[in-house]
């Protein structure tokens, strides 16, 4: 994994997934382009700080070398972007601008972590939905030589400005698998560095020319078998 970068690296999922890469000996490089510096730091890290979002697909095709695979894990919350337009900016728009500019730059694979539960008769008429299918729709016309896309349950995980509800759902779920068990945990909701740890397996994977299809869907169980069960840091 020669160079990979980042995006929505200071997000929850994000931010595993970059200290997940800057302690993988066989990734040498990992540049971020993000609005404000990641937590993490290390020494292959190359951080790109560039607060206007409509400069990063410009950002992305100036890297040199070209990255050999992107990791989006970018998105945002309606009560974050304010509002369902401007979240759609983020989730949808910019994620597809990248994937774009990604490809137009010679990368070779992109992983886009997207959700669980889009595509069901009635769910993918929900606007969230709606940008998800959108994205990774618009990353399989792009005819990426590997594309990955993960597609996490509840993503469980302590996050910076964490709301009342989402930390109740935290420890519901984290009861709920202590009395049914793990495996029923893990169908419902993943563990933030768990889908890191997947989405990087999955990278590593494809630029091994081992990936399943050319367009791999990543389900919950495959999510957990990646990033817990077969990891290998």
């Amino acid at each position: 994994m020669s160079t990979t970068a980042v995006f929505g690296c200071t997000g929850l999922v994000g931010s595993n997934v970059l200290s997940t890469l800057l302690a993988v000996d066989s990734c040498a490089t990992v540049p971020t382009i993000s609005r404000r510096a990641p937590k993490t730091t290390g020494a292959k890290l190359q951080a790109i700080i560039e607060p206007e979002t409509n400069q990063w697909a410009d950002k992305l095709t100036a890297l040199t070398p070209p990255p050999t695979t992107v990791i989006s894990a970018l998105g945002t919350t309606r009560a974050a972007a304010g509002g369902i337009a401007n979240q759609w900016k983020i989730d949808h728009d910019l994620n597809v601008e990248l994937a774009q500019a990604a490809k137009a730059r010679g990368v070779r694979n992109f992983v886009f972590v997207s959700s669980a539960g889009t595509r069901g008769m009635l769910s993918a008429r929900a606007p969230y939905s709606r940008m998800k299918i959108g994205v990774e729709d618009s990353i399989k016309d792009l005819g990426f030589e590997q594309a990955v896309i993960l597609r996490p349950g509840l993503i469980l995980g302590e996050r910076e400005g964490s709301n009342i509800l989402g930390g109740f759902l935290n420890t519901l779920l984290h009861g709920f698998g202590r009395i049914v068990g793990q495996g029923a945990k893990d169908a419902i909701g993943q563990e933030a560095d768990v889908i890191a740890r997947a989405a990087v397996h999955a990278a590593r994977i494809t630029e091994e020319g081992r990936a399943p299809s050319k367009y791999w869907v990543v389900e919950a169980a495959d999510i957990v078998r990646l990033g817990r069960t077969e990891w290998v840091g």
